[in-house]
């Protein structure tokens, strides 16, 4: 995969989804990727429900996460998850 910004494949408006990041040019929250894999749904079986987004579209917002990770500060974050 080339270098690319998580706004090539991800846009968030108000006007869509009340605002919630969505996949770019479709109406399909990001979290619902994320909701599928905790579920122990396949990214094939995500992408079957969800047509709209592409297979590299899923993939770079998976790697955007995992990359994103590697930094002590988001780890650091007291944010409350589940």
């Amino acid at each position: 995969m080339n270098m690319s910004k998580l706004s090539d494949f991800i846009n968030v408006d108000r006007n869509i989804q009340f605002g919630k990041p969505v996949f770019k040019g479709t109406r399909v929250p990001v979290q619902s990727l994320f909701w599928h894999l905790q579920e122990g749904i396949s990214i094939h079986d995500f992408l079957e429900d969800f047509p709209s987004v592409s297979l590299e579209q899923a993939q770079r917002v998976i790697a955007w996460g995992a990359k994103h990770f590697e930094f002590p500060e988001s780890v650091l974050d007291e944010t409350i998850i589940g």
